[in-house]
């Protein structure tokens, strides 16, 4: 459970990042094109990933995680505009059944009924601990929003799939997978900023590169954390993605309020109670 805690708070720390960046006035997509180059270079200097070593890699893995890690912040940031942080935050969390769905269907994950007991407990605080009651704005009438929701509830769920296979893989040492993710990622987000300079005309500025570089200290921690959870409880992957998606948002939750002064209701008190008595349940149960 040790990973999983290190993954989330580094999970937090993105989050927080993320949202001072408008107070910063911060390229959202170039910090995120950068981010990566700083992934990758972490990943290269502290684990040492010898490329060579792979011998039959997972390219269909590399190339939607390549894909994916960059497209999801751009969907997000069109869900949040057009459905709100509510409406966004809710597909995000309830992304949790499709990472459940395929730990007992495609992993082998096995039912218990202290576990069922857990992951319900889970449900039951992330439904608490959402924000329900925030005031949010929504910009502008999309007749596509319920096409941006759906992007984010079946990004998030791949995403943790796809990691979780990786994370698996006997022929391709995780390190040097995590590399060739982070490059490629690079890659695509790349184009996206160069697209996003010459067609739309942003500016091109040295603090989103500083700013990105700061983010991808931490992106590079969430997911060595999350893949080492991964393999240290191979067995048992809806641990992982239950008790990973109850810490972050209840950690989410006490930054918000120690670090943002935002108030908690009764709800939310009872979701951090409930989020506790979970990953309590949960980590018994494996």
């Amino acid at each position: 459970m040790l990973y999983i805690f290190l993954s989330v708070v580094c999970s937090v720390f993105v989050s927080i990042l993320l949202k001072m960046a408008r107070r910063y006035q911060i390229n959202v997509v170039q910090a995120i094109t950068w981010n990566y180059s700083m992934a990758a270079i972490l990943t290269w200097i502290f684990l040492k990933p010898d490329v060579r070593n792979i011998e039959h890699p997972p390219l269909d893995i590399y190339l939607l995680l390549a894909i994916l890690l960059p497209l999801i912040f751009y969907v997000m940031s069109l869900a949040v505009r057009n459905a709100g942080i509510v409406r966004t935050d809710v597909a995000q969390r309830l992304s949790l059944l499709i990472s459940l769905s395929a730990a007992f269907l495609v992993f082998g994950d096995k039912f218990s009924w202290l576990k069922i007991s857990g992951i319900l407990l889970g449900f039951g605080a992330i439904m608490c601990l959402i924000p329900w009651q925030k005031k949010h704005v929504v910009t502008q009438t999309n007749k596509n929003t319920w096409l941006y929701l759906l992007g984010v509830f079946l990004g998030f769920g791949a995403i943790d799939v796809l990691f979780k296979r990786m994370a698996l893989s006997t022929t391709s040492p995780y390190n040097a997978s995590l590399l060739l993710v982070y490059v490629a990622s690079f890659v695509v987000a790349l184009l996206g900023s160069v697209y996003q300079i010459k067609f739309k005309h942003k500016r091109f500025l040295f603090r989103h590169i500083v700013f990105g570089w700061i983010l991808g200290v931490f992106n590079f921690g969430n997911i060595l954390f999350y893949l080492k959870a991964h393999r240290a409880l191979a067995g048992t992957p809806s641990t992982v993605f239950t008790a990973m998606n109850i810490g972050v948002i209840t950690v989410g939750t006490l930054v918000g309020l120690v670090v943002f002064k935002e108030k908690l209701s009764s709800l939310h008190k009872i979701g951090i109670a409930l989020a506790v008595v979970a990953i309590a349940v949960i980590a018994y149960a494996s």
